[in-house]
């Protein structure tokens, strides 16, 4: 059917060039400007990296291989840690079920992001600003910096954990430390976007040799392992075990990863065509969906982790990372167990600070349309992840951080469905998407893992309510 039959309404990019005949199908790296955008996301990085349409299927999983990566950092960060460690300790294998459909739903959400930024030229802050009224983009603007600012306080918090169970270091010298993060952004993305993807790609590999390396030597009840994928209606009854189970969630579907993926790849140059922009959409897809598999690797790991060598010795509360640091190496009975932990748990905090930094741009230049230069953007959004870290330390003290961690994640599974819902809602639009909207199966799939987002959060704030 003709991309322009009523029942296959194009998008703007499409009737661009429908409406021109002799218009280009693709345009020079850095050149493209969709005229739906003022200025594209990211425009430093803005189709920077090409992509041949003619080239052989290897080459173009290779130019399309960065953006998935750079959005799984999100999924494996301290967040995370907290939760599968308490988790795994405290009930065993039973919570791999919500990891495991959370990363489900993580793929499946990421997918719609990429096809937004691919279909329509904006990133899902801008698609925001363009489709709601004034206050509501202000609205959702400061609910994305919220979580945020709680995902940059978990990385944050994380990274000062590690410093200072490697070098000694007080929780709030290694908070500050963290400022200096913002330095390896700027340097790198001056260096060009692939170099950015590069750190991030030899970061997760990282932190995957060292949870082999521990899960060889806590050697799991894999038996049992395999009973925990099946979720169990225990779960909902269990007030500590969902709370937990939220947090999950919550660290593992990130928001503010969907506005992240909808801006990064574009910084594919591929063709506006109909038939460039379904394959660039395919081959994004495979990028993210093989980079979240690592990262649903990573965190079964540390849940299993926890189950093995905490839980199946009878070592129920180990709720904070700094006490499965040291209970490593004497319950593993090796003496790098507890070093190899701490540096993947510093190897996880840089990436996502890397990432949660190129978001918060991301976040607030689409939302609000202001163009700063880049130095002054970095700290800005490193500023809002450093406050507040600084000011859970000095108010509660060094001892609650995982609490806050795991407190953290949960609020980020609470302002899911506010980056959620626009983002199916914009993807099943055929006005905006073209031929590239959500199908009705799609939709209905949308709809369900975002009902599914809100039963769990509504069955939290039943159990809290009711004391």
């Amino acid at each position: 059917m003709s991309p322009t039959a009523p029942s296959e309404a194009p998008n703007e990019i499409e009737r661009e060039t429908v409406a021109d005949p002799g218009a280009p199908t693709s345009y020079p790296a850095g050149a493209y400007r969709p005229r739906v955008a003022t200025l594209p996301s990211l425009p430093e990085a803005h189709r920077t990296i090409p992509f041949r349409s003619g080239a052989s299927w290897f080459r173009k999983i290779l130019a399309f291989a960065g953006p998935g990566y750079l959005v799984a950092v999100g999924y494996m960060d301290p967040g995370n840690w907290a939760t599968d460690i308490q988790g795994g300790s405290k009930f065993g294998y039973t919570l791999l079920s919500v990891i495991v459909v959370s990363s489900l739903m993580a793929m499946f959400l990421q997918a719609l992001s990429a096809k937004l930024g691919i279909a329509t030229g904006r990133d899902l802050a801008q698609a925001c600003r363009d489709h709601y009224s004034r206050r509501t983009s202000l609205v959702l603007w400061v609910l994305c910096e919220i979580a945020i600012a709680a995902c940059d306080l978990a990385e944050v918090l994380g990274s000062a954990v590690a410093l200072k169970l490697l070098f000694g270091l007080p929780l709030l010298a290694g908070v500050l430390i963290t400022a200096f993060d913002v330095l390896i952004v700027l340097a790198l993305q001056g260096r060009g976007f692939r170099l950015i993807e590069a750190f991030v790609v030899t970061l997760i590999v990282t932190i995957a040799a060292c949870f082999a390396y521990e899960m060889f030597f806590a050697q799991p009840l894999w038996s049992e392992a395999a009973q925990g994928i099946l979720p169990r209606a225990e779960i909902f009854r269990n007030r500590e075990m969902l709370y937990i189970a939220i947090g999950i969630l919550g660290a593992t579907v990130m928001p503010h990863n969907l506005y992240l993926h909808s801006s990064i790849v574009q910084t594919r140059a591929f063709g506006i065509s109909v038939g460039d922009r379904r394959e660039a959409f395919r081959y994004a897809v495979f990028d993210s969906t093989l980079a979240l598999s690592f990262a649903l690797f990573v965190n079964a790991a540390i849940l299993i982790l926890g189950a093995a060598a905490f839980h199946t010795r009878g070592l129920h509360n180990v709720a904070e990372i700094s006490d499965a640091y040291k209970l490593l190496s004497p319950v593993l009975g090796v003496s790098l167990a507890s070093t190899v932990f701490a540096c993947a748990l510093l190897a996880s905090g840089q990436n996502s600070t890397l990432t949660g930094t190129l978001a918060g741009q991301i976040v607030m230049e689409g939302f609000l349309d202001i163009r700063l230069k880049p130095w002054v953007r970095r700290l800005i959004t490193r500023a809002l992840a450093i406050t507040p870290a600084v000011l859970v330390i000095g108010i509660a003290g060094e001892g609650k951080v995982t609490s806050l961690i795991v407190l953290s994640q949960v609020i980020l599974s609470f302002q899911l469905p506010f980056a959620i819902i626009p983002l199916i809602q914009f993807t099943g639009d055929r006005a905006k998407m073209g031929t590239l909207a959500n199908s009705p199966v799609i939709k209905v799939v949308a709809w369900a893992v975002a009902a599914i987002i809100l039963f769990f959060n509504a069955e939290l704030l039943w159990f809290i309510f009711r004391g």
